[in-house]
């Protein structure tokens, strides 16, 4: 065969030289060197194998036989009996050496199927085009229709008896029932759907808000965040809480009794609202986000005291024994009755348990600004969170309060020249109640032991929040009376910690104080004769 029929006719032939896949010769060095691959191809076609293979796929092409290029058939009587694709001139096309899927040249996996060039030097396969799923939805994802046609079923069965609709004071069933929600939830949801104040909530109306709005498919949190929050709002302030406690304050039977005295439902109302945004807010901005919303309890806290009739049982916010507590240590530093408490009044707390330095420190709105808004005044909502801080130093919003209040330059770290600042004044009260006292270099050994630093120099916040002694240390360093009631402590007290485990030392204190102060005004009714009468300006407010 004369090898000029290969190259003859016309334009001379493009060679790609990524066809000549030479295990010896780099692609890269025949892109870059054209004359090489023309000489290689060249030699490669004067081969007697290769005479004898083109003369066969020529003689096939002419009679009309399909042309077979390594498993790629080309049918060539549809065209013509001696045409042959349009890369190479007629007769001349040479057979490819068998290429991988990697594309290495070691590599002899054969390719088949039909190129999508129609060419059959090069096979290029098309992408597959992969299904997505929407995974974003604006309102939320719809429920599935079974769940759909369910819930449905069930509202119809719940209205069949009112075709005109609900009134408020029958939308707690629907409220139990369908959106599984506790009861004292159906007024805010009432007036989520009757948002023109109509009085009456149809079964259309109902469908639209609770299965056309996506509520069915969200998780119960998601559900409680979107009825009580503000609808330009992507958070909860504390005033969107009031409607359901009021609710809560009317319905259930553990607050009957307080229906006579509107003015303490509105504090109980405050107080349990304080306490959700003192545990469940950390950001401390009065912001309460969805994802703060689920990594808190205060949802499981509204099922249990929905399902629980002693409220004094729900002891996560919503216990009147707990707001009993609170405000009646209140009552009893605020002398002029005012609703704000000084520094000289908060130096009373606990019979005089604290420093002056660490009172200051709290005064100068360290830990937390006031919300009172007058200079040198404490409200009831900040001293909320002073007293669950030091009632409870286990908790992380209670170590965070105090770290901010030892940490005098603010750098994130407690050295022992801050630690010993504070330290000096329990050393000079100590002295003055004859107790023996400790040296700062023995409690600050005692200290490292019990806290166990990362870094023996300091003290950082994750260091107090990964030991248990943390409201030890605390009270070393400005809390007297804690400090000696550790150092020797009751070995009952110590057994029946062991014996309530999942009470908090917040649970405890408020336990032992109701019962003191339940005690104390049985005593002041009986001195006075008549557990009636009271004076309202000198006693307690209960």
């Amino acid at each position: 065969m004369d090898i000029d029929m290969v190259g003859g006719g016309g334009d001379a032939p493009y060679l790609d030289p990524e066809l000549l896949q030479l295990p010896e010769v780099s692609p890269f060095v025949l892109k870059a060197s054209p004359q090489l691959a023309e000489e290689l191809f060249s030699q490669w076609l004067s081969l007697p194998d290769t005479i004898r293979l083109v003369k066969s796929l020529i003689d096939d092409a002419k009679v009309g036989n399909p042309v077979n290029f390594f498993g790629i058939s080309v049918n060539t009587s549809a065209s013509g009996g001696n045409s042959l694709p349009s890369l190479f001139p007629a007769g001349s096309a040479p057979p490819l050496s068998p290429r991988s899927s990697s594309g290495s040249p070691r590599m002899s996996k054969q390719k088949t199927g039909p190129s999508s060039l129609g060419s059959p030097l090069k096979l290029v396969s098309e992408p597959v085009q992969e299904f997505i799923p929407q995974f974003y939805f604006q309102n939320g994802r719809p429920p599935a229709n079974e769940l759909r046609e369910q819930c449905i079923l069930r509202i119809k069965h719940f209205f069949s008896n009112h075709l005109d609709g609900l009134r408020i004071d029958e939308f707690k069933s629907i409220t139990k029932e369908i959106c599984k929600l506790p009861s004292f939830f159906s007024s805010a949801i009432f007036r989520k759907i009757d948002s023109d104040c109509y009085g009456i909530v149809t079964r259309d109306a109902f469908i639209k808000y609770w299965v056309d709005g996506n509520m069915l498919a969200m998780d119960r949190t998601t559900c409680i965040f979107n009825i009580l929050k503000q609808p330009e709002h992507y958070y909860l302030i504390q005033t969107d809480f009031k409607p359901v406690l009021r609710e809560l304050l009317t319905t259930h039977p553990g607050l009957e009794f307080l229906q006579s005295t509107p003015e303490f439902q509105e504090r109980y109302a405050e107080t349990v609202i304080y306490r959700i945004f003192y545990y469940i807010n950390r950001s401390g901005n009065g912001r309460l986000t969805l994802r703060e919303l689920k990594r808190g309890n205060v949802i499981a806290a509204m099922q249990h005291a929905d399902e629980e009739e002693d409220i004094n049982k729900v002891l996560r916010y919503f216990s009147y024994e707990h707001f009993y507590v609170i405000y009646c240590k209140f009552w009893e530093l605020d002398t002029d009755h005012d609703f704000l408490i000084d520094k000289e009044n908060l130096l009373r707390y606990g019979n005089h348990a604290l420093t002056y330095r660490i009172v200051d420190r709290i005064f100068s709105q360290v830990p937390r600004k006031f919300t009172s808004n007058i200079e040198g005044k404490m409200g009831y909502e900040d001293f909320v969170y002073f007293m669950l801080s030091e009632e409870d130093k286990s908790s992380e919003p209670s170590l965070e309060y105090w770290f901010k209040c030892l940490d005098l330059d603010g750098n994130g770290v407690l050295t022992p020249n801050e630690m010993q600042f504070f330290y000096e004044e329990q050393l000079h009260r100590m002295e003055c109640i004859s107790q023996e006292p400790v040296l700062f270099e023995d409690i600050l050994c005692q200290i490292v032991d019990m806290i166990a630093p990362e870094v023996e120099d300091y003290i950082t916040l994750r260091d107090l929040k990964r030991s248990k002694l943390s409201g030890n240390f605390f009270n070393i360093l400005f809390n007297l009376n804690k400090f000696m009631a550790y150092e020797s402590r009751d070995p009952f007290l110590i057994r029946q910690e062991r014996e309530e485990p999942n009470l908090t030392e917040w649970d405890r204190f408020a336990h032992r104080e109701y019962i003191r102060l339940s005690m104390e005004e049985d005593v002041e009714d009986v001195s006075n004769g008549s557990a009636d009468v009271w004076d309202e300006s000198l006693e307690a407010p209960f």
